[in-house]
């Protein structure tokens, strides 16, 4: 039996699509290996969205040509519809294709025989009209499924290549993603997370829109949560946000984009808010569900981003009520519109700014998780730790660690928490605590909860 292995870069989307590929050589008889053991083909699914591209995937094909000298590579993906021809130019590349044709690599693969010169198969993304369904749900897997909803964007970011790279947006139709998280459901999975581009839009294309889609996903027999990725601020709506925070299965935790404190700044990168409406989105949850999580995305050193502009934008997040931070800095990407734009900030003051907002960050997780000690919140377990305990999450996105085995994986229990230590809470299982209080009095066992 041939073996294949996968690694993939960037978005939970792109996990979601590594998988669907995955079914496709198990159809075929592959066997599919970890990344790092030896194998007959590897496939690599790339991300566009940071300047590291080019370089991680010399890095990764050297990597693997060191366990699998003989190994097919394939580079499909965001960067490779990008920039082909770079990578075409890596020593031991195959096969390169886009991000259409990835869904096919047995058409165009051929039977897996190494190549003097690459083969390049890459479609012009405006040939790109519907989305192809995908979703991560591997038996023995994940806990989490990631399901995909929606492809593509028709947002023109000044700073986003992900248009150039994927097309514009297109929905899954909703009868499809019903009849996906059922079968997701039907492998053991408790959580299903909703993935896309931009699933805010999700349904212009096929007669829906999201709210319709979470209804009728909510009746879903089988999964115990639904979580929803990264969500537009413009396109979140009080209804949307009263039904996530109503429902029994949908997570109260919110992942919103806000790239900058600064309207300067956001009208620079063709954002379609502006600080108070993003202001009056998280404000509304938190009026209707204070323990709600609420995630941001920032982008420090944007060209003409000046120190007051900075400084606008950590004083906004300092009085946001906000659960934690991803910081990016500021990189130029090809063929988008921000390499234009005059007053480009210095690499030092980009890092300088990401540091400064990184440990706001810590402060705004550390600040969220120690409101809930004392508290017992429902976690499903993902995975084995050391020393005997156990980690996963709970609704409202809060990394729990607590003792157990792995007979805890892919279950949810309730859990005190007791302590917050930086990015993880300590917690006890209330039945291991009714043990505790069950042994007999004359063990004069000391129990402090």
């Amino acid at each position: 039996m041939n073996k294949v292995a996968f690694h993939t870069l960037g978005c939970k989307l792109n996990f979601a699509e590594t998988s669907t590929i995955g079914r496709q050589f198990l159809d075929h008889g592959f066997e599919v290996v970890d990344f790092d053991q030896p194998a007959d083909v590897v496939v690599l699914n790339t991300c566009s969205v940071t300047e590291r591209a080019e370089r991680e995937c010399r890095q990764i094909v050297r990597r693997i040509l060191r366990h699998s000298p003989d190994a097919y590579i394939i580079i499909a993906g965001c960067y490779a519809q990008l920039q082909s021809e770079a990578i075409a130019a890596i020593d031991g590349v195959d096969l390169v294709i886009g991000s259409e044709e990835k869904f096919n690599i047995f058409k165009y693969a051929g039977e897996f025989k190494k190549k003097s010169i690459p083969d390049v198969f890459v479609s012009c993304v405006d040939e790109l009209h519907d989305a192809v369904p995908a979703f991560s749900s591997e038996v023995g897997g994940r806990t989490r499924a990631f399901l995909k909803i929606q492809d593509g964007c028709d947002y023109t970011c000044a700073f986003c290549t992900i248009p150039l790279a994927r097309g514009e947006s297109r929905s899954i139709p909703a009868k499809d993603i019903v009849h996906q998280a059922r079968r997701i459901a039907t492998q053991g999975h408790k959580e299903i997370v909703l993935t896309g581009v931009n699933i805010g839009d999700y349904g212009r294309t096929v007669g829906s829109n999201l709210l319709k889609l979470v209804r009728e996903l909510d009746d879903v027999d089988g999964v115990e949560r639904f979580r929803i990725s990264s969500i537009e601020p413009n396109l979140l709506p009080q209804e949307l946000i009263n039904f996530i925070l109503e429902s029994e299965k949908f997570c109260n935790h919110f992942h919103i984009p806000l790239q900058s404190g600064s309207d300067t700044i956001l009208r620079k990168m063709r954002r379609r808010y502006l600080s108070h409406d993003f202001r009056n989105v998280v404000e509304y949850i938190k009026m209707k569900d204070p323990n709600a999580a609420i995630g941001v995305d920032v982008i420090v050193g944007f060209p003409g981003e000046s120190d007051e502009m900075f400084n606008e934008t950590y004083n906004f997040l300092v009085e946001l009520p906000i659960s934690y931070l991803h910081v990016f800095t500021y990189s130029e990407r090809p063929k988008t519109a921000a390499v234009k734009l005059p007053d480009a900030v210095q690499p030092r003051i980009r890092h300088e700014r990401n540091e400064i907002l990184r440990r706001l960050g810590e402060k705004k997780k550390y600040d969220f998780y120690s409101s809930f000690v004392g508290m017992s919140l429902p976690v499903l377990f993902e995975g084995t730790l050391h020393n005997d305990r156990i980690s996963g999450l709970t609704s409202n996105y809060i990394r729990v660690e607590t003792i157990g085995d792995r007979s805890l994986i892919n279950q949810i229990k309730n859990v005190i928490i007791t302590t917050v230590q930086k990015n993880i809470c300590l917690g006890e299982r209330i039945n291991h605590i009714s043990q505790m209080l069950s042994v007999n009095k004359s063990d004069e066992v000391l129990i402090s909860t």
